[in-house]
């Protein structure tokens, strides 16, 4: 599972590190994935509603994958996921030094310039403009607050939609 959170520098060609933790997650998410080996995964920028990337192991890729096919073909939701997880999703490549490229297509889409904010989402993590994170925090964060200060077992264990 990916953990944490932190603002990494971009370079004008793109180039951003991707945090050391969310590597070996990458790595160990990568079944082609050998020792000295660039882990792979794949990128996806959504419609024009999502403020963020969302970046999936290829075996979470994979676990999506099925999850679509077993859909009926040409239904209308296969044909929506399909459009989002196939058509606007592209693979990427971690370098040696654990940088990957993030193409100019993706940083205009969601307005990345000199730094980008990872966050952990367990099974994902997700790439934001940092102002654009903090916005969407700050609602998050009030949200919680008017649950009333519930710690995650009460939480999980409610029944409520969060």
């Amino acid at each position: 599972m990916f953990r944490g959170e932190g603002v990494q520098k971009v370079d004008a060609k793109g180039r951003v590190s991707i945090p050391a933790h969310f590597r070996r997650v990458l790595e160990a998410g990568d079944p082609s994935w050998t020792e000295g080996k660039a882990p792979e995964f794949v990128i996806v920028y959504g419609d024009e509603r999502r403020d963020f990337l969302e970046c999936f192991t290829i075996d979470a890729a994979n676990e999506v994958d099925a999850a679509i096919a077993a859909l009926p073909r040409g239904s209308t939701k296969r044909r929506a996921m399909e459009k989002v997880f196939h058509g606007q999703s592209m693979p990427l490549t971690v370098d040696e030094t654990g940088r990957i490229v993030l193409p100019a297509k993706l940083r205009q889409k969601i307005g990345i310039d000199g730094e980008a904010y990872f966050i952990a989402m367990g099974d994902t993590f997700q790439i934001w403009k940092p102002e654009t994170h903090e916005r969407h925090d700050s609602a998050v964060e009030e949200l919680l607050d008017n649950l009333g200060g519930a710690d995650i077992w009460t939480l999980l264990e409610s029944e409520e939609e969060v």
